[in-house]
């Protein structure tokens, strides 16, 4: 199914070049050292000023010593207690989400299920978890790792001091296996590669099992693991338990369960440092099955060590709008399919405030001549400009 544009809202789209998320070019730029400059000035630096961004529904850079996790509300910790690491959205990533609160701002819902699809929540059809978007500072010292493979097994050995029970052979066969991807082939292909659980099934919300296909070696570890830190589990509790009762063989297989089930390096992770998911990218503007396995991948993900919220340096809280489950059908048609209007009436709304859309500087292509906007800064898919009503222009 394609986009649900008519002529008249492509035509709207058109006339909205200006809009959202444009700003006007000069003609001469800055020397770099001080373009720089003005884009660091510019760029929000703490968790207040991100909340005043958020409020006000502008987008602006962020900058790279800002993070981001969503969690249940009420919650007072990154992640559940258990857990040894929290997953931790980059600058780049709340970025974006000033982009989609800017462009979603009237249909709330989709900025915030936007939200958790770019972070790579499975099951959104259904969620209804109140969740926050906690927006943080790190202490001194503490430092975000990005999340590949090679890193986890480096973590491990380094606190637990037992390289022997995960083999670099199985280590390698796991990266390989993600490695390898052919253009139409995705993660959670890879996935069902190397433990045999079914792709459909784990889409459709089933847990791994043998009923699924799940081959012996992942169902034996994930049983010498014990419980998640989503239950009764912990982090390295899990570990522990994995190496100290896993009898089977160890395969990738055997790695990808224990990762799966004590860190929550779900099936839909990349094991690169990058997001992803099946559902429609929100930055691009067709359904999710026209999108392409590359248009799917999302922002940069870091892990930091879990924390309560109080003993960070800084940090906000924000309350993310989900909607109601029965009004989710952009998650596979688009997010960008109804939408013109609403950003129209916004572009009106900012133009008679006064107050400036955006201050995420533009870059000009000396090779095609676009004037790429803050849009294309933030992802924006270039072929999606007419749905996404002119988010980039050209000059």
């Amino acid at each position: 199914m394609g986009p649900r544009h008519s002529g008249t809202g492509r035509r709207l789209c058109t006339l909205f070049l200006a809009g959202a998320l444009v700003l006007a070019v000069s003609g001469t730029a800055l020397p770099g050292s001080r373009a720089a400059a003005q884009i660091a000035a510019d760029c929000i630096s703490t968790p207040i000023e991100y909340r005043t961004a958020w409020e006000q529904r502008e987008v602006r850079c962020v900058s790279p010593n800002l993070f981001g996790t969503t969690h249940t509300r009420g919650t007072t910790s990154l992640y559940p207690s258990g857990f040894w690491y929290a997953w931790a959205g980059s600058s780049t990533n709340l970025e974006r989400y000033l982009a989609l609160r800017r462009i979603y701002g009237d249909s709330p819902p989709k900025a915030g299920i936007g939200i958790l699809s770019y972070a790579g929540f499975p099951g959104l059809n259904d969620f209804s978890d109140p969740t926050n978007l906690a927006v943080y500072t790190l202490p001194t010292g503490v430092q975000a790792r990005v999340p590949s493979f090679e890193t986890w097994f480096r973590l491990l050995d380094e606190e637990f001091g037992m390289p022997g029970t995960y083999p670099l052979s199985a280590q390698t066969d796991l990266v390989v296996a993600y490695s390898r991807l052919r253009p139409h082939e995705d993660v959670v292909g890879a996935f069902q590669t190397v433990t045999g659980c079914s792709r459909t099934a784990l889409l459709k919300g089933k847990e791994p099992s043998a009923a699924i296909g799940c081959n012996v070696s992942f169902l034996k570890a994930l049983a010498a693991a014990g419980p998640s830190p989503y239950s009764t589990g912990e982090s390295k509790s899990c570990f522990r338990n994995f190496a100290a009762r896993y009898t089977g063989h160890s395969d990738a297989a055997a790695m990808r369960a224990v990762l799966f089930q004590c860190q929550d390096v779900g099936f839909l992770n990349t094991g690169v440092g990058l997001g992803y998911n099946t559902y429609a990218n929100p930055f691009v503007c067709k359904p999710a099955f026209k999108q392409s396995v590359l248009q799917k991948y999302t922002g940069r993900e870091f892990i930091v060590p879990n924390a309560n919220l109080d003993a960070l340096p800084s940090f906000v809280d924000l309350e993310l709008n989900l909607g109601i489950p029965a009004e989710r059908e952009f998650l596979q048609t688009g997010y960008c399919s109804t939408n013109c209007r609403h950003h129209t009436k916004a572009r009106h709304r900012a133009r008679s405030s006064k107050r400036p859309v955006t201050r995420l500087p533009l870059r000009t292509s000396s090779s095609s001549g676009e004037t790429i906007s803050a849009a294309t800064e933030l992802g924006m898919d270039r072929s999606s400009v007419p749905a996404a009503c002119g988010l980039i222009a050209r000059r």
